[in-house]
């Protein structure tokens, strides 16, 4: 009697297992909320992109304009002299972020390791376009250029690493828009491309340097060329927790299924998300692609791409959250 009981239960437990996935456990309580809203609610977000000396500036104009504050907080560790200056500010507001419940998401526009750091936004920065001889020396390990950016990453582990002794979980994003040939970094395929120097940062930040509070985050760009992309730029599924797709479509296509169909199939059950838009996702969008556990708008272009009134009822929307509906990261994560 009793065996049969169970077996009638075993078609009940599988329908719940289905609609009512319970949170994966990782070792980071926000990792483990993004698990936990993934196919029932997106968390708000808005890059706050220079100055590094008012890193809560896109933030703050969000708060004004809605009367919400967007649930993640993501800022930038920069390349120009005044914003480099300025990392530690923009550091202790992530800081301050995270006390109030807020993801934090960081990510770096980087100058290039073939010219000196502070740079520009040009060929000789962020922009610069390396030789294969020069990429080569990047990606092997004691070469000239491969020990110029070890070096850069220990520069910004002192950061992270204070993050951490406060107990603080960081989405790392580097090398986003990993298909975008734009940055010196990105555009290259296969194994000893760009996905070869995700692989390398991550070691080096993780082994040598120690980082545990580290959420690696894969970006890339929403191009034609999205499907064969998330092949040849996966850094491998060991290495990121997180994926995430820039939002800028020349074609105006944005959000459409075939996009979020093929970030759903490369993730399998790790959590996807927005990670840059200027036109924003409709709460209607978000209810039908429901896996999108965040989207970020960019700074500025939020409100040149979208109106006061398409921002304020995305905000209020009731599978939106925003900080107000955050857990809180000195509690217990709720779903």
């Amino acid at each position: 009697m009793n065996t049969i009981f169970k077996i009638s239960l075993i078609p009940v437990i599988l329908f719940l297992l289905k609609f009512y996935p319970v949170a994966a456990q990782t070792p980071f309580k926000s990792l483990n909320y993004l698990y936990s809203i993934s196919g029932t609610k997106t968390v708000a977000g808005i890059h706050n992109r220079e100055p590094n000396s008012n890193p809560d500036l896109w933030t703050d104009s969000i708060t004004v304009l809605t009367g919400k504050t967007p649930g993640l907080w993501s800022g930038d560790f920069l390349f120009s002299k005044t914003d480099v200056d300025e990392r530690w500010k923009m550091i202790y507001e992530a800081e301050e972020a995270w006390n109030k419940g807020s993801l934090i998401n960081l990510m770096w526009h980087t100058c290039s390791p073939a010219h000196s750091e502070p740079c520009r936004w040009n060929d000789q920065g962020v922009l610069d376009k390396l030789t294969d001889e020069e990429w080569e020396s990047l990606i092997k390990d004691g070469e000239p250029l491969n020990v110029i950016w070890k070096k850069k990453l220990d520069d910004i582990a002192l950061c992270l690493q204070y993050l951490e002794d406060k107990g603080i979980e960081v989405f790392f994003r580097p090398f986003h828009e990993m298909n975008q040939p734009v940055f010196w970094w990105a555009g290259r395929k296969g194994s000893n491309g760009t996905a070869k120097l995700f692989r390398i940062t991550h070691d080096y930040l993780t082994k040598n340097k120690g980082l545990k509070n580290l959420i690696w985050v894969w970006n890339i760009q929403d191009f034609g060329t999205l499907n064969s992309d998330l092949i040849d730029f996966n850094p491998g599924k060991d290495y990121w927790d997180v994926l995430t797709m820039d939002m800028y479509s020349s074609d105006k296509t944005n959000y459409t299924i075939e996009k979020y169909n093929a970030f759903v199939k490369t993730a399998g059950k790790k959590p996807i998300a927005i990670g840059e838009c200027q036109v924003l996702p409709t709460s209607s969008e978000l209810k039908s692609q429901t896996k999108w556990t965040f989207f970020m708008s960019w700074a500025e272009l939020t409100v040149k791409h979208n109106t006061i009134s398409q921002i304020s009822q995305l905000y209020e929307s009731s599978n939106v959250i925003t900080l107000d509906e955050m857990p809180g990261w000195n509690k217990k994560t709720k779903k």
